[in-house]
């Protein structure tokens, strides 16, 4: 699908969509998650995410079972191998903050605070296209979640940097934390600058959190590039930020996108549900 076509979401006067940034972020109301979706409503939600790489839900009463039939409808469930659930529930994977934690003590001791930006599953020759995340227990304040609209982060690159991060790949290394869930996966290397199947846009596209390195360069330049790539996450015109509340839901394309879960909330149980919805083979570089 072109840029131009996913531009035109299908009629489904039931469904109202308001942008919350101009590229990046729509809120979408008139739709229950909980039932069955008829074919114009989920037409109607995949074009909104296609057009606004990340759209939210408010007021959803959903649990593990319904989210998971929700997301089902958009692709065949990918189960975490880190998940440690009861087989009927295994695409529900845990966002905790008391996982989180010891997540980041263990793994990202290189990786300052803020500087966290990635994509799901991206350490998989074939990353996850979707995922739906579920609020369940929050903080009064805080606990925001950032997503960049990629495209445009690639798009402010200054001409000579978009020529040099053409046809130059960068590492995903997710061994350490896989290992602990007894799984061997291999680093992969992925393009830093990807072509997205369906939109046709170009993607700049790295995970901080996962030991990123350019491959065919020299160290030093592979931290400055890596530099520049933070650099265009952060700019707060390329982002959208989204404040939690019981019953939301975000559902978002996983290759649009990359996203920055703000720890702003001290020692409180952050608490959510993510379901990932896997990509086909064919489209393993896209």
């Amino acid at each position: 699908m072109s840029v131009a076509a996913s531009a035109a979401l299908p009629d489904d006067d039931s469904i109202r969509i308001r942008p919350l940034q101009p590229t990046i972020g729509a809120e979408i109301e008139g739709v229950d998650l909980s039932r069955p979706l008829a074919p114009a409503q989920r037409a109607a939600i995949r074009a909104a995410v296609l057009r606004h790489k990340v759209v939210f839900f408010r007021d959803q009463a959903l649990d593990n079972e319904s989210q998971a039939a929700f997301a089902a409808q958009f692709g065949a469930l990918y189960t975490h191998p880190s998940t440690t659930r009861d087989p009927r529930v295994a695409p529900i994977h845990r966002i905790a903050a008391v996982d989180a934690a010891k997540y980041e003590k263990r793994l990202h001791r290189d990786v300052p605070p803020g500087d966290g930006y990635h994509s799901d599953t991206s350490w998989r020759l074939v990353p996850t296209w979707g995922a739906v995340l579920r609020a369940v227990t929050l903080p009064e304040v805080g606990g925001d979640t950032i997503w960049v609209d990629a495209n445009l982060a690639y798009e402010g690159l200054s001409a000579e940097l978009k020529e040099r991060l053409e046809g130059l790949h960068v590492t995903h290394d997710f061994r350490e934390a896989l290992a602990a869930s007894g799984h061997d996966y291999p680093i992969v290397a992925h393009p830093v600058v990807r072509a997205h199947r369906e939109t046709g846009q170009k993607i700049l596209w790295v995970n901080l959190t996962q030991k990123p390195q350019i491959l065919g360069v020299e160290l030093a330049e592979s931290r400055a590039l890596l530099d520049e790539v933070l650099r265009q996450y952060k700019r707060p015109e390329f982002q959208v930020r989204f404040s939690w509340r019981p019953g939301s839901v975000a559902f978002w394309d996983n290759r649009a996108a990359v996203h920055y879960a703000v720890r702003n909330y001290g020692d409180f149980p952050r608490h959510l549900e993510r379901v990932l919805i896997a990509d086909e083979p064919l489209y393993a570089g896209l």
